[in-house]
């Protein structure tokens, strides 16, 4: 079959303001966590759950059946009905009246988003030959933090003008528009028409895709330290608006604006560096893909526990800054190792089963062991009890490093083994 042509640059666009919006309805919350919590009376026990566990529960469980429909049909449509319906469940948020109706909707969101990612991937390894995927998946992979710098600004100013609601509204409806401009201007590519090696056109069995993936040792070991390096990026980043207005006194509109730039400008840049980094030490030596988020997530830590620690904002802001960027490299490099380990008849389900895991850890159980930590700790260190639950990163981020450095010794043979 003949290549499906079109502008490589502009599908990366399309898809990669997809993922912006993913993250813009997913991380919406976050922002917003203080009046919500005022209006309906919640715990932060209740703010993790809804930030984590209630989203990451269906999205990790429909991710699979998802991608695995994503290996078989059209990958683009799928992403389009996904982004329509999680852009429909972030709007009628904004009506919600009680807690469990909020994380019916946030599991609605959950549900629209799992079919996001895992097709993303497999198109724009399908456009991108493999010793540009790296850089190509980084790229996209920023859509994570330019999501998180969008939605904490946009919906910090939204929220103060016009209040928690509306800011669902004004966000939600947007990615309805956009999900007909995928539909009507992105084609869909010939599955592997971007890899040397020829791809089968028999379609391969659930057991086989489990199989090539879990024999592979590097790649449980990458998806346990994507896992638990995201365990820290989600269970500080989702409380960290709460932190900077109870410990440091900001108000809802200068934590959005402070945190978006932080976040998106430092996560952004280190998501994109960190995948075109790996890519070019790979070419001398592949096991660098896993060194790279190895010795950043490594480094990124003790920033880290200065910005947390440290009573002045200047400083814990410019340290959080450093962190976010040393601990963003690790994402790209993870998406491209588990591509690279498969065929392209299994790389959509392949990415959904690297999300179940890093989700399951990362989004699931981050948000709510700090919420839940802060809580038991209010009684004795009161609007300290954040600074204190965020401890628990130090211990997620010594396992990610483990993990990583267990996945490069293994790479090259599972490499061999996957051709």
């Amino acid at each position: 079959m003949e290549k499906v042509t079109q502008n490589k640059a502009y599908v990366l666009f399309i898809l990669t303001a997809v993922y912006t919006f993913n993250f813009i309805d997913r991380q919406i919350l976050v922002i917003l966590s203080e009046p919500i919590k005022a209006d309906l009376d919640l715990s932060d026990t209740q703010l993790g759950l809804l930030t984590g566990l209630a989203f990451a529960a269906l999205y990790v469980t429909m991710g699979l059946p998802i991608a695995h429909l994503a290996d078989r049909m059209n990958r683009k449509n799928i992403v389009v009905a996904s982004l329509t319906v999680w852009s429909f469940m972030t709007a009628i948020s904004g009506s919600v009246t009680s807690f469990f109706q909020l994380l019916l909707a946030r599991v609605g969101v959950g549900i629209g988003e799992a079919g996001g990612s895992p097709p993303s991937h497999s198109i724009i390894s399908d456009y991108f030959p493999p010793e540009r995927r790296g850089t190509a998946l980084a790229i996209y992979s920023t859509g994570v933090y330019i999501g998180v710098l969008l939605g904490f600004v946009v919906g910090g100013v939204i929220a103060k003008l016009y209040g928690w609601r509306i800011t669902f509204y004004a966000i939600g409806l947007p990615g309805m528009v956009l999900a007909a401009i995928l539909y009507f201007t992105v084609k869909e590519p010939i599955r592997g028409q971007s890899d040397a090696l020829s791809t089968k056109d028999d379609m391969p069995r659930l057991m086989d895709v489990f199989k090539a993936l879990f024999v592979s040792k590097s790649f449980v070991f990458v998806a346990l330290g994507a896992g638990f390096m995201a365990f820290g990026t989600y269970g500080t980043g989702n409380f960290m608006p709460s932190f900077l207005q109870r410990v440091h006194g900001m108000d809802i509109a200068m934590a959005g604006y402070t945190l978006g730039l932080v976040l998106g400008v430092g996560g952004g840049a280190g998501t994109f560096l960190g995948g075109y980094t790996a890519d070019r030490f790979a070419a001398k030596d592949v096991r660098w893909h896993l060194w790279v988020p190895m010795i950043s997530g490594f480094a990124g830590c003790m920033p880290f526990a200065i910005a947390i620690f440290t009573s002045n904002i200047y400083w814990a802001l410019a340290m959080l800054f450093l962190s976010v960027f040393l601990m963003a490299f690790n994402l790209a490099p993870a998406i491209a190792v588990t591509q690279n380990l498969v065929n392209a008849r299994m790389r959509a389900f392949a990415s959904s089963v690297l999300f179940l895991i890093l989700n399951l850890i990362g989004l699931g159980l981050g948000p709510l062991s700090v919420g839940l930590l802060s809580d038991l700790l209010t009684p004795t260190y009161g609007q300290l009890s954040l600074r204190w639950a965020f401890c628990i990163i130090f211990v997620s981020g010594s396992l990610a490093t483990l993990f990583f450095y267990l996945a490069s010794s293994n790479y090259k043979m599972d490499l061999k083994y996957a051709k």
